[in-house]
């Protein structure tokens, strides 16, 4: 029996893309890409403006540092520019800690996304709650 030279063997073809490959099997092509996706905001209710400050026409700007969890819980909550009244600094605090968010993914899994909320307190003097507010104080004197 005589055996045929190796180029001319029917699998020879394979064997060298076998060896070309590093023997690594392809990539599923019907495999689904999966999109990494940023965090989104799903429930964030307003701060309670402290009455205090909201009737004396006292506002600001709180600029915060929030770490989102895999979980699209915030996992760490840190003011990086504040309004200059602490009381509205932890009002804004308080407020983003409660917040839910749509976390971002990675290879289809959730990761902790860091992001910057500003939040702005703007005085409402004429209000409803700071009238009666007042009323009452006139009352008592």
């Amino acid at each position: 029996m005589h055996a045929r030279p190796a180029s001319t063997h029917p699998l020879a073809g394979l064997a060298l893309l076998v060896a070309i490959a590093g023997c690594q099997p392809a990539a599923d092509p019907a495999a689904p890409v999966t999109r990494s996706t940023e965090v989104m905001a799903v429930h964030t209710p307003p701060p309670d403006y402290p009455l205090e400050q909201a009737c004396q026409d006292i506002g600001g700007t709180v600029t915060m540092k929030v770490v989102v969890g895999p979980q699209g819980r915030p996992t760490e909550v840190r003011v990086t520019s504040g309004s200059g009244v602490d009381v509205l600094d932890q009002a804004a605090v308080d407020a983003v800690r409660a917040w839910e968010f749509k976390p971002a993914t990675r290879n289809g899994q959730g990761v902790a996304q860091t992001i910057q909320v500003p939040m702005s307190f703007k005085p409402t003097p004429e209000s409803e709650l700071c009238l009666e507010r007042a009323q009452r104080e006139r009352d008592r004197l």
